[in-house]
């Protein structure tokens, strides 16, 4: 950086801010080369980016400028530009953000190339981009430096604007469908809706401890109660758990839940959603995931948990055997898109028990290669079936389990006062993004996720 530093005191000096502003790109690069179709040179325009590559040939500077749409050639000319401009562009630093006007010609090899006719710089880069940043040694700098990674690496910078496009089609769809989109609390006395462990802070104001939201179930059923009938939320949920390619504590979820409808309902919409999701993605319905085949083609294979586990380990099981043996043993094995229906009613407190089965309730988890994308459920509206589940968790609590689900009273009330039949569904979307753009790691689709402690 000693270098570069002392490059801002030299411009400084000359009367030259290193870090101006005021400059205004008439066209990005993608729209540059678009605008030279089959002309020879086009008017004057300007761009501006940040200086990616820079040989000098002579008389001549060519430069790679990259922006947000892609990257163009320039191209500074001693004879155009003057010695002292030309010097003071030739003397840049890659990384350094820059505004240039000029022509828009391709040259002698067929590059269509912006003539540098006038240039400003706009930031003064002080750290040197790293030479070599691909390769397994880096990954951990990746992550921890998304910034640079974003810089140097256009494969990275499409899995997010991918992503952003699955999560605007999602809206779109459930939009489309009369959903309203909703925001429930982040900060919650009680955090349930989920079986994991939460981050507790403290409310200094109020004197009380809170927790980050596990989930977002219960506020969205709350508003069905109040006369939304369809309601969704896309929002980051909170979970004090361990890291690993699969998990980060923090992630985003879709949910919803719709009134009158149940989870055949919710089964249909699950593969709606996948398939406007990978439109948006731009991947096909038949595709891969790390060189395994998966088709995504609705209709999705649907089976019950006890048959499952019957046809894979032999055994009849019910209750907490039944899902642990589904887990461990079932659950690897399922590697094309599998609805697991009909799970027991003692690992769902939320769910409505099957009338013709009341061991289990009407609940589906959607498994594609082995991993679970999402979650939905007929949802209980019984009241005081409600509140007996809630005992039988909290007891679980009381006996060290800290992942139970805790007993929520102002929940209690609204369902007492009564939750129209519905259905509701969570969605993964981290994994979701995973899949469609072949990531291996839920690191690789958050922007910022969590990392240990830097050494």
């Amino acid at each position: 950086m000693r270098e570069r530093l002392e490059k801002v005191d030299r411009l400084r000096a000359a009367g030259i801010d290193p870090y101006s502003r005021g400059f205004q790109p008439t066209h990005t690069t993608e729209a540059a080369k678009a605008l030279l179709g089959e002309a020879e040179r086009t008017e004057p325009i300007s761009v501006a980016g940040r200086l990616m590559v820079k040989r000098q040939q002579g008389g001549l500077v060519f430069a790679d400028l990259q922006d947000g749409h892609g990257r163009i050639q320039l191209m500074a000319n001693r004879n155009l530009l003057g010695e002292e401009e030309f010097a003071r562009f030739a003397d840049l630093d890659l990384g350094d953000i820059i505004g240039v006007t000029g022509a828009v010609f391709r040259t002698k090899r067929g590059e269509i190339t912006v003539e540098v006719q006038s240039f400003q710089l706009l930031t003064k880069s002080l750290r040197p981009l790293p030479e070599k940043w691909h390769g397994l040694k880096d990954v951990e700098i990746r992550y921890r430096q998304r910034y640079v990674d974003l810089i140097a690496n256009p494969q990275v910078r499409e899995v997010f604007r991918a992503r952003t496009r699955i999560i605007t089609a999602m809206r779109g769809l459930l939009d489309e469908r009369g959903f309203i989109d909703v925001e429930t609390p982040v900060l919650q006395e009680i955090p349930g809706g989920g079986h994991a462990r939460p981050f507790e802070t403290h409310h200094n104001a109020l004197g009380r401890d809170l927790y980050l939201r596990i989930a977002l179930e219960l506020h969205l059923k709350r508003l069905l109660v109040g006369g939304f009938e369809r309601v969704y939320e896309i929002g980051r949920v909170f979970r004090n758990e361990g890291l690993s390619p699969r998990h980060n504590p923090e992630f985003t979820m879709m949910e919803c839940y719709q009134a009158y409808a149940d989870y055949q309902d919710m089964m249909q919409l699950v593969e709606d959603l996948v398939v406007v999701s990978a439109m948006a993605a731009n991947r096909p319905l038949e595709t891969s995931y790390e060189g395994e085949s998966v088709n995504l083609t609705p209709p999705f294979r649907r089976e019950r948990m006890a048959d499952l586990v019957l046809e894979y380990t032999g055994k009849h099981a019910a209750g907490e055997e039944l899902n642990d043996l589904f887990e461990e043993h079932v659950q690897p094995r399922l590697r094309q898109p599998t609805f697991v229906l009909d799970h027991p009613v003692e690992v769902s407190p939320l769910a409505r028990r099957r009338e013709d089965d009341p061991g289990f309730v009407e609940r589906f988890e959607l498994i594609i290669l082995g991993r679970e994308y999402a979650n939905a459920f007929t949802e209980l509206t019984d009241p005081v079936d409600q509140r007996a589940r809630f005992e039988a968790q909290a007891a679980l609590r009381a006996a060290g389990n800290v992942e139970a689900h805790p007993m929520d009273e102002d929940f209690l009330r609204a369902v007492e006062y009564g939750l129209p039949p519905c259905g509701g569904l969570g969605f993964g979307l981290d994994r979701l993004v995973m899949l469609l753009m072949d990531q291996p790691s839920i690191r690789d689709v958050i922007l910022f996720p969590v990392m240990k402690a830097e050494t």
